[in-house]
């Protein structure tokens, strides 16, 4: 049975290479190198470790950008993803979480059926790790997030994957189709081969507007996000140490108890 297999990646700076403006109180992205999410790359390469062990695995990698993502989508061609979709529009800037994930559910609807989704965890910059479940939400079906591990039962229908919660493992069984976000913790991913580079050259990328995914105009872009950007500002931190010094510990607890007093205790 072929596997359909979906992947939603999507372009970030390159937090490596962010500066900050000190005296403003500003982060600074503007020429900032993009490059692929890193747990996008880790949901990538879970897709390519099944296509490892079950050949007519078919992965269509997936992205809402702008025209220069399509190098991005080139380098997922030569992991070894199988096709590649860009939706691509003027009036998709300054979308939130919530647009994104109806823009991609429609794109995905538009591809046609699929086994599974994954997508990373969150994306850099944002952290919002919303769009995942609103996709998820927005396909009506079954998702796990931040899974740690996974495995497809001989049915070819089932997955088994484990996730870290904060104090315990939880391992889930469910069918597919369904959605699950990925994390560092999955694997390790792989480098692009020489061969992979020039097959990437002779695999489809196709790009969509927003007609072409028969989105309404006034349901995407910054008018029709419920949440907004105000202004991206560095964490300003007032901390204070001060360190105890003592030539026991029952001096050295002393000498803390009179610190506390009055302040935190009393």
């Amino acid at each position: 049975m072929a596997l359909k297999i979906v992947i939603c990646v999507k372009q970030v700076p390159d937090t490596d290479e962010i500066k900050i403006d000190k005296e403003n109180e500003t982060v600074e992205i503007g020429n900032v190198k993009k490059i692929i999410n890193r747990d996008d790359l880790n949901a990538l390469e879970e897709a390519l470790k099944i296509k490892d062990l079950y050949n007519d695995t078919h992965i269509t990698v997936i992205t809402m950008g702008s025209p220069e993502a399509k190098d991005m989508l080139l380098e997922c061609l030569a992991l070894g993803a199988d096709e590649a979709v860009l939706v691509t529009d003027k009036t998709l800037e300054d979308s939130d979480s919530l647009v994104t994930s109806l823009v991609l559910a429609a794109a995905i609807n538009k591809i046609g059926n699929f086994d599974l989704i994954l997508t990373g965890r969150q994306a850099t910059g944002g952290d919002t790790a919303q769009v995942g479940p609103q996709l998820a939400e927005k396909l009506n079906v079954p998702q796990v997030t931040g899974i740690i591990k996974l495995s497809i039962e001989s049915d070819m229908k089932t997955i088994i994957v484990k996730r870290a919660l904060e104090d315990k493992y939880e391992t889930i069984k469910l069918k597919m189709p369904c959605l699950l976000t990925a994390v560092k913790e999955l694997n390790k991913p792989r480098s692009m081969s020489l061969r992979g580079i020039l097959d990437a050259g002779k695999k489809n990328i196709k790009i969509m507007s927003v007609k072409d995914i028969e989105m309404p105009i006034n349901m995407v872009g910054q008018d029709a996000s419920p949440t907004k950007i105000v202004s991206i500002s560095v964490p300003v931190h007032n901390k204070k140490c001060k360190f105890i010094r003592a030539e026991t510990d029952k001096e050295a607890a002393e000498s803390l108890l009179t610190e506390l007093k009055g302040k935190y205790i009393v």
